[in-house]
This record gives structure tokens, sequence and C-alpha cells, in this order.
């Protein structure tokens, strides 16, 4: 089968960002578990009627497909494959995760471990969980699977007497390899736990 002739069907994938092309389409950045982060242009997308217009919201599982072979695909369609509902206190931390998937990986380049670990750090906000153990899970997992990660036994990440530790490890790992350039997200998520309340 030739390139030009590629064609992937339904893989789980999630949108992390879209933009605006032209009149009526957008661009998608997604993240798929088989293919990695894709970027693909949804034509028609902006059209009040368009079946893809629902379905790209960022943080809800996919099933994702298109054709193309060039850098930016032709995205085909895309199905709503669950929902997790987000609570407005998690959503810097979702695009926290967002931005660090834009920063470090290369495209096309697929990870299921960190895929997993994505998906599973959205599920644990969408509950209700604390933000630190699942981003420091997600941190942890990006790092050993970009090859950056520390050489130490995997932590108990939901042990709050081991996080600021573990939070200062992962993080002078990323910032390593992040060009010195603060994450945007990064800079809001420290703005506001400095305003929140002590326990």
């Amino acid at each position: 089968m030739s390139r030009r002739s590629l064609r992937v069907h339904e893989t789980p994938g999630y949108v992390l960002h879209a933009s605006p092309w032209r009149e009526t389409s957008l661009i998608v950045q997604s993240f798929t578990r088989d293919h990695g982060w894709v970027s693909m242009v949804a034509k028609g997308a902006k059209r009040p009627h368009s079946i893809l217009r629902g379905a790209l919201s960022v943080f809800q599982p996919l099933l994702l497909s298109w054709t193309g072979a060039g850098e930016i695909k032709t995205l085909t369609r895309a199905e709503c494959a669950g929902v997790h509902p987000i609570p407005g206190t998690a959503m810097m931390s979702c695009w926290y995760m967002n931005e660090l998937l834009f920063r470090l990986l290369p495209r096309e380049d697929p990870h299921a471990g960190l895929f997993d670990a994505y998906v599973m750090a959205l599920q644990r906000l969408a509950s209700g969980s604390k933000a630190a153990g699942a981003l420091r899970r997600f941190e942890w997992v990006l790092l050993q699977e970009t090859g950056y990660g520390l050489d130490a036994p995997e932590p108990n990440f939901d042990d709050t007497t081991q996080e600021p530790a573990l939070r200062a490890a992962l993080r002078g790992r990323l910032s390593e390899h992040l060009a010195d350039k603060p994450l945007a997200t990064r800079q809001v998520l420290l703005a506001l736990q400095q305003f929140q309340p002590q326990r």
C-alpha cells in the first residue's frame, strides 16, 4: 500500500487543540493511541450542521478516522467514545497535560503507555481526585516514554508526604527539556496555588 492511500479507521484519540482554518474548517491537533500526535483538517467542521462540529471536544474520548500521508491529514469521521465530565477546577491541569504533549512529543510517534496514562489522568480528574497524584503519574510516564525519565523506582503517586519532592524532581527534569521556555499553563497553575486557602 502506498503512503498516498493511507486510511485510518476508528482509532482511539483525543482532541488536544483545534484552531480555525479558512472559512468553515478547523485544524485539529489530536493525540491517538496508535499514531501519536496527528494534525488533521476537519473540513466544514465550523458549519452549524456539521456532524464533526459537536464531536470535536477537548478531553473527551473519540474514535477518529482520517486519510492522507502528508503532515496534515484529512479527518473523515469523529465519534464520541464516552464522556469525561471534567470539573472546572481541573481544567487547567488538563490543559497543562496537553501543552506538555505538544512540547515534548514529535509528530506521529506513538506511545501507547503515555496515551493510557493520559486517559487515566483525565478519568481521575473527572472523578474529583486530587490533581497532584494524577499529574505526577502523567509527568512520570511522559518522561519515561520520551527517554527523559528519572533513574528511580516508580513512586507511590498518591503518597502526599512524597509529593513535594517528587514534584520538584519531575519539574526539574521537564525544565531541562523545554528549552528554558516556561509552560503557559504551568505559570497559571502556580499563580492559582498561591491563592489556595491553607488547610
